[in-house]
């Protein structure tokens, strides 16, 4: 039984949920495959996606999701919103509310804004990414994307690579790994660390004992200052080029690329790439989500 009633943080859920979820996201996957891929699940839902910090992949994968569903979906983003005019993110929360909204997805550059309009709605609410804080969907996504290659978590090695210190995927991810006793380690210019209880940064070079290469993308959009000496400097030192690649390990990123820096285009188009498939799993897990938090708001059609 699903216990989650929100998805913040990877600290709403337990192991169990993880589970769960990717049952269901497999069921979802199954039914993705298909030539008919349209389900009537959230037909009696609306879910409002608030979007106050641009996105292609997520705001996409989540419109996707929620159609699939058949929920009713209302795509809201600053440029068109009263938010522009100088509507407070509480006045935005409190009018949806008004409106019967069900669940709210939500993007925003400011951490614990997710947190915020959970406790001013009281609605299943799904962190779509908030500040430097947490991405929980991309972690999960991203950890269902390697057992569906046939590894458990006693078979993962991941090698963390990148900007960590604005990284909310990396916020998600390292709290799912710990959850789950999944062994990593990081990979970062000292300029682009933070403190990470219980995480070890790596002081050289040496991806031979890792099978998952995990590379974050530089977020020059965060920084007020630059972190590392220039974008040539960190191919050569952090990014993974396709001549560095061993057979049996995988790589990974969640988006978009940075082509020459983070990856050379011979790594990320490698059949070693998972890069689509976690594009891929994402509109499933999505799916699922939505699915298991629609049960705290009312009746939903089993899923067989």
């Amino acid at each position: 039984m699903f216990k989650a009633k929100r998805l913040i943080s990877i600290d709403d859920l337990d192991q169990e949920d993880v589970m769960e979820l990717y049952q269901v996201t497999k069921k979802f996957k199954s039914i993705n495959e298909q030539a008919i891929r349209k389900t009537s699940f959230l037909k009696d839902f609306t879910v409002a996606n608030l979007f106050f910090e641009d996105s292609t992949r997520t705001r996409v994968s989540f419109e996707l999701a929620e159609k699939r569903l058949s929920a009713d979906s209302i795509s809201f983003s600053t440029g068109t919103s009263s938010v522009k005019k100088g509507e407070t993110l509480n006045d935005t929360v409190r009018n949806l509310v008004s409106m019967k909204i069900d669940l709210i997805v939500i993007r925003h550059n400011i951490s614990g804004a997710a947190h915020f309009v959970s406790n001013h709605t009281g609605l299943p609410v799904i962190n779509a990414g908030d500040g430097t804080n947490e991405h929980p969907t991309q972690a999960l996504l991203d950890l269902f994307t390697l057992y569906d290659q046939g590894l458990e978590n006693k078979d993962i090695r991941i090698c963390l690579m990148g900007d960590i210190l604005h990284s909310r995927v990396a916020g998600s991810s390292i709290k799912l790994w710990q959850k789950l006793g999944i062994q990593f380690e990081i990979y970062s210019p000292k300029t682009a660390q933070r403190n990470l209880s219980g995480a070890r940064f790596m002081k050289t070079r040496n991806l031979a004992g890792f099978n998952i290469l995990y590379n974050l993308r530089i977020q020059k959009e965060r920084q007020n200052v630059e972190l590392i000496p220039g974008e040539m400097e960190y191919q050569k030192y952090f990014g993974t080029k396709e001549q560095d690649l061993k057979p049996n390990q995988f790589i990974m990123h969640p988006g978009p690329i940075n082509r020459g820096v983070e990856l050379d285009s011979g790594s990320a188009d490698s059949p070693n790439s998972l890069i689509l498939e976690q594009v891929n799993t994402g509109v499933s897990l999505r799916m699922a989500v939505l699915y298991l938090l629609a049960q705290k708001k009312g009746p939903v059609e089993p899923l067989l």
